[in-house]
């Protein structure tokens, strides 16, 4: 018996044709990058939460954490706004953590000296494909208040 491949072609090319459902190819977009700061009064706070293995071993050396897969250091910096300049501040910090299956985790913040300036640091679990959403609470002479931000991994 001799089967003709055409309908099964044509079959193929409707299930194309709807899979796609008729819409025209469009151009990537870049995504805007997330503001990595914010201004409480005259406090300016400085944030960032990126994958330990990003880090190269001399600045993951420097801030005392080991770079392992599965984690993600929070990185958080006051400083105070004065004249235009950003001048060393202080206060405290805490620190939660939240992802889209709805863990949370309270990171522990550590002081680290850079420099002139002394940062707040935590490490935290972070998953490939995980999305976490993080809570700063700020109280600081200058300026307090509440920060939320997301990253994706």
């Amino acid at each position: 018996m001799r089967h003709s491949t055409k309908p099964l072609l044509s079959i193929g090319l409707l299930l194309l044709a709807a899979c796609s459902a008729q819409e025209i190819p469009r151009p990537a977009t870049a995504v805007q990058p997330q503001p990595g700061h914010a201004d409480l009064g005259t406090v300016r706070v400085h944030y960032n939460l990126l994958p330990t293995l990003a880090m190269n071993d001399a600045v993951a050396g420097s801030y005392g954490v080991r770079r392992e897969a599965n984690r993600a250091l929070l990185v958080v910096a006051l400083r105070e706004l004065r004249d235009g300049d950003e001048l060393p501040g202080s206060g405290e910090v805490t620190a939660t953590a939240v992802d889209l299956s709805g863990k949370r985790q309270q990171v522990a913040l550590r002081p680290v000296q850079t420099g002139e300036y002394t940062d707040l640091i935590g490490v935290l679990d972070a998953h490939p494909h995980d999305q976490l959403r993080v809570e700063l609470q700020v109280i600081a002479d200058k300026g307090q208040g509440n920060i939320r931000f997301e990253r994706n991994f």
